[in-house]
Order: structure tokens, then C-alpha cells, then sequence
């Protein structure tokens, strides 16, 4: 493998030793805010739901925040092969008309324009999301408190820096600031992971709110404007998921998806001893990196960029370093290019579409690994 890195949890390595790693293996598959970043992984959601997960047919939890509940929402679809595909070409080929002098585009232009997209492409198609017989889907979104509580010219601003501050100190010290939203399609109480770590309202996705949370969690605080009091949640302004949740570090705690995780060859008695007769089955995480930042306000606090045991039964698919170079730029998409290629459009769609064309990659190499799985090509966590 020369592109695709595979890194695993403790709990995970042990499972693919033993049994590789089946599709009816997977419980769990979260999907990042990074914005453009989350194009890379295109190929690998083709093949993961358009062709991998469909040989099995255990219910799968998907959870998502800003462009990885986009791509969440899109696996739920119907024949969700060439809406990957259109979420994909629509992103690349996005435009933003910018006012005479400005090197970027107002928050309400981005925001109508989103709002626009959104409709464009789930408009007549929600209940069917909803509805996916497989998949519980989880949209994450931030809801501001005090300050944050209401959009403001100067309000937010200073609310943002007092969570900056607080999130320096603690990241339990952010819930001062903003509250964790989960907009879910499965039952109460029913998330797929451990809600003790920070403040969470679970709120039911129904056709009513599922653009506007959808909306919300991709809404980045000052490039587009927040969405107010979502129907069936909390009042308040709503922001981007990824700035509670980033990479969506979580513990989590889904149902057995396969039996022969707790069926492990050990001694009579011993099973329980690692807790594996009542483990949460494999949590599958293509990301855009190894590394799994709990909030967007940490991302310079390196310190919280390391695995905890919140991680021990994932599987985390990425782009090699190296790999990653070998694109235009030396780098992924990301959203410095709306201002690094300004009005030329078409030279940034290029770049992106060269990049995630490279892509397949990924996926060619994670499927070739899948036929053979090679227990030494799988990196801890």
C-alpha cells in the first residue's frame, strides 16, 4: 500500500488478527468536519457503501458533522452510488459571486446559497433518508449559550473568544460556551456513543428540521451565518458540528454487530475478562488524517490529538503523508483554496478534481487489503 495507511485500537487489532475484518463486522462509521478536506474520501464511500457494506445487512450508525453529515446523510439515499458521485462534483464546481473588492463572499450570500444546494439535492428525497432501513444516521451540530445564545455583530465574536479561552483550559470548560446537538433518527437515548464527556441534547430528525440541522452543522462560524431555533430542539443559534466535535472523538458504545467478536478462541470462563462478550462492534473511520482531534479549538492544542480508549475498537483508513504531497499543492483541498485561486474557479476545480480522482487509490488499495487482510499492515492507533 503506497497511499492508504491503516490504523487500528487495541481492541480492533486483536479482532483482525483473528478474524480479519468483515463487512458485518461494522457498527459504527463516523465522518469528519474538515470541509473540503472530506473530498479526498469520495472513492473509499463508494466503495464502503456502494459496493462493501451491502454484502451485509446489520444496522449501521452514521455519524457526522458539517461535510461528513453531508456525506453521512448521502449514504442513506437510495441508490446512493451517484449522489456520491454529484456531492462530490457539486462541491468542486461551487461559486460564490464576491462583492467588487472583497477576496471572499458575505456569510449570508454563502448561506443562502447553501441553503439553495441543500434543496437542490435532498429536496423530495428526506423521507427516504430518514426512513433507510440499515442506517441510523446522527447529525452533529454546536448550540450556543450566553453570548453565543443569539447571532450578534459583537456578541459572537467575543463568545467565540471567550470558548477559545475556556476550551484552552479544559475541554469540558467549552460547554460554557456551546452545547453538543445530536439531530438522530434512532430512538431516544439510543446514540451510538457516551454522552458524559459533554453536555448533549439528542433531538429526533424529522422531515421538519433535517435541512436546517443539516444546514447548521455545516454552517463554519463567520463564513456562514448560524441557523436559529431548529424545529423539536432548544432554541438558540446553531453552528458548525465540528467545533464541539471535529473529528468526532467519542466513545462510543454501539450494539454487537457480529457475534464472533465476543466468539474468540479463549480458555472456558475467560471470556469477560476482556470485556469482549458484551463489545460494541468495529467502528470504520475513513478520515483525511490519523489523527482524531476531539474539537475544531483544538486543533493547536496537540496535546488532545492522541488515541484514548475511546478509539480501542476503530479502524481508521488515511492518506499517507507521502501520498498526500503528491497532490496539487503538496496537500489536500482545503478551504485556503476559495482564497488562494479567488475568481478562477476553474483553476481550483481542477486541483480538486485532480486530487480526488487520485483518490481512488484509497479505495483500490483498501479493497485489495479486504480480500487479504494483512494484520501487519495495520499501524496502532
Amino acid at each position: 500500500m503506497k497511499a492508504l495507511c491503516i490504523h487500528a485500537g487495541p481492541q480492533a487489532l486483536r479482532h483482525i488478527g483473528r478474524h480479519g475484518l468483515a463487512p458485518s463486522d461494522v457498527a459504527v462509521i463516523p465522518a469528519a468536519a474538515g470541509g473540503p478536506k472530506g473530498l479526498i474520501l469520495g472513492p473509499l464511500d463508494r466503495f464502503v457503501f456502494g459496493e462493501w457494506l451491502a454484502q451485509s445487512a446489520q444496522p449501521v450508525d452514521l455519524v457526522g458533522a458539517s461535510i461528513g453529515a453531508w456525506r453521512m446523510a448521502t449514504a442513506c439515499l437510495d441508490n446512493s452510488l451517484p449522489a456520491f458521485e454529484r456531492l462530490e462534483h457539486d462541491y468542486i464546481h461551487q461559486e460564490y459571486e464576491l462583492p467588487p473588492g472583497a477576496r471572499r463572499p458575505t456569510a449570508d450570500a454563502v448561506s443562502a446559497q447553501f441553503g439553495q444546494n441543500l434543496q437542490a439535492f435532498f429536496g423530495g428525497r428526506v423521507d427516504t433518508v430518514l426512513g433507510h432501513a440499515r442506517y441510523r444516521l446522527h447529525i452533529v451540530a454546536a448550540r450556543g449559550r450566553h453570548l453565543l445564545a443569539r447571532e450578534h455583530r459583537w456578541a459572537t465574536p467575543l463568545g467565540y473568544l471567550g470558548a477559545f479561552a475556556s476550551n484552552a483550559l479544559h475541554r469540558r470548560a467549552l460547554a460554557l460556551w456551546l452545547d453538543r446537538v445530536v439531530f438522530s433518527t434512532a430512538a431516544p437515548g439510543a446514540l451510538p456513543f457516551d454522552v458524559r464527556d459533554f453536555r448533549t441534547h439528542q433531538v429526533a430528525l424529522t422531515p421538519q428540521n433535517f435541512m436546517p440541522a443539516l444546514q447548521a452543522s455545516c454552517s463554519i462560524p463567520f463564513v456562514l451565518r448560524a441557523v436559529h431555533d431548529i424545529a423539536g430542539a432548544p432554541r438558540g443559534a446553531y453552528w458548525d458540528g465540528g467545533i464541539t466535535d471535529y473529528h468526532l472523538h467519542l466513545r462510543y458504545q454501539a450494539p454487537i454487530a457480529i457475534k464472533n467478536i465476543a466468539d474468540t478462541a479463549l480458555p472456558a470462563g475467560a471470556a469477560g475478562q476482556n470485556g469482549l462478550e458484551s463489545a460494541p462492534g468495529i467502528v470504520l473511520y475513513p478520515h483525511f488524517q490519523h489523527r482524531v482531534v476531539p474539537g475544531w479549538l483544538d486543533k493547536g492544542l496537540p496535546w488532545r490529538h492522541r488515541a484514548t480508549p475511546a478509539l480501542d475498537r476503530m479502524v481508521l483508513l488515511s492518506p499517507h503523508p507521502d501520498w498526500v504531497r503528491s497532490l496539487p499543492g503538496g496537500k489536500l483541498p482545503d478551504r485556503t483554496d476559495f482564497t488562494r485561486y479567488g475568481t478562477d474557479t476553474a483553476a481550483r476545480a481542477r486541483a480538486w478534481s485532480t486530487a480526488t480522482a487520485a483518490a481512488q487509490q484509497l479505495a483500490d488499495e483498501w479493497a485489495q487489503w479486504l480480500r487479504r487482510p494483512d494484520p501487519a499492515r495495520v499501524q496502532p492507533l
